[in-house]
């Protein structure tokens, strides 16, 4: 029975989800979604569970929230250089959820889905006694054998990554501690706060790995440790120089007063900027077809016959006291 002023399971998923469902899901009237893939593409599935206090904070905006969800799995998609097909969504919804808060995320959630052509095919919802927790798996396509493995770099491969890096982690610092707001003007820091609150995923440059690249991943965990992982998944060594790590006007204002925050931008997460492996011989165009897309991309290091694993500050080797984030 819905508890007053709040509908029950039925009507919450007819009024905020099934709007958002795409063909397949059956207006989400049944238990299960039917898709066909596309004629001869391999199928690409990712996952990613997101727990109100670790991923998020549980006053972040509703919509914030919702479009973080799927973003974070559209990033995925695009790192493997997948088209996406859909998505299913898992919400556990603790006791004080409301209908405004279910307004706001379902918002989020759809104008996030709209804008990565990525339709609700179906999920599930329950009651939870402890915080919000949420799991999206989505979807995508890619030509057979296409798919751009983080297990792919090799050595000589030129190590590029997307957009700006630290952003979000900055961002993090700010909504910790708000005070460091006050070295920013209003418009940097309302930058770096949004960069943590709603990630861009980078789906314009998933063709563009699919033609260039040797190997790839989204930078999730902090750009010291996803490199790091690529290297290592791939048996090889490497070497990046972070002078080289492309930071925004509104990172360097804040890292330039506090130098201390370099390594926090460096090793933090939720940049959701895409890292690649790209041949020598193909670096060129790789440029060109990124900035076609009208995606920056900079030249960062190189991937080694290892097993060595060096990152360079200030023309010196660099030390973190973590490289990355981790849950454990």
């Amino acid at each position: 029975m819905a508890e007053p002023g709040r509908p029950g399971e039925d009507e919450l998923i007819a009024r905020y989800f099934r709007p958002l469902a795409g063909e397949g899901a059956f207006q989400l009237l049944d238990d299960a979604a039917t898709i066909r893939p596309p004629a001869g593409r391999d199928l690409v599935l990712t996952t990613d569970a997101l727990v109100a206090g670790v991923h998020f904070f549980p006053d972040d905006p509703p919509d914030a929230i919702g479009w973080k969800a799927l973003a974070v799995n559209l990033s995925d998609l695009a790192a493997k250089g997948a088209e996406p097909i859909g998505f299913l969504l898992s919400l556990a919804l603790p006791p004080d959820w409301t209908p405004d808060f279910m307004a706001g995320f379902s918002a989020g959630l759809g104008d996030c889905a709209a804008r990565g052509g990525c339709a609700l095919l179906g999920g599930d919802t329950v009651r939870t006694p402890g915080p919000l927790t949420l799991s999206i798996t989505a979807l995508g396509a890619v030509p057979p054998g296409g798919t751009v493995l983080r297990t792919g770099a090799r050595a000589g491969d030129l190590v590029f990554v997307s957009g700006e890096i630290g952003d979000a982690a900055l961002g993090l610092r700010l909504r910790l501690d708000p005070s460091l707001g006050a070295r920013l003007d209003p418009a940097a820091r309302d930058c770096l706060l949004d960069r943590y609150l709603r990630p861009r995923p980078r789906q314009a440059l998933a063709p563009v790995l699919l033609a260039h690249a040797n190997g790839g991943m989204d930078v999730s965990d902090g750009l010291v440790g996803d490199a790091t992982k690529m290297a290592r998944a791939s048996g090889r060594g490497l070497r990046i120089d972070l002078d080289r790590a492309p930071l925004s006007d509104a990172g360097r204002a804040l890292i330039a007063s506090d130098p201390a925050l370099f390594e926090v931008a460096m090793t933090g997460g939720d940049d959701y900027e895409i890292l690649c492996a790209v041949a020598p011989a193909r670096a060129e165009a790789f440029r060109a077809a990124a900035a076609a897309q009208s995606v920056p991309v900079a030249e960062i290091g190189v991937i080694t016959d290892g097993p060595d694993i060096a990152f360079i500050a200030g023309g010196a080797p660099a030390r973190f006291a973590r490289g990355s984030f981790s849950h454990f």
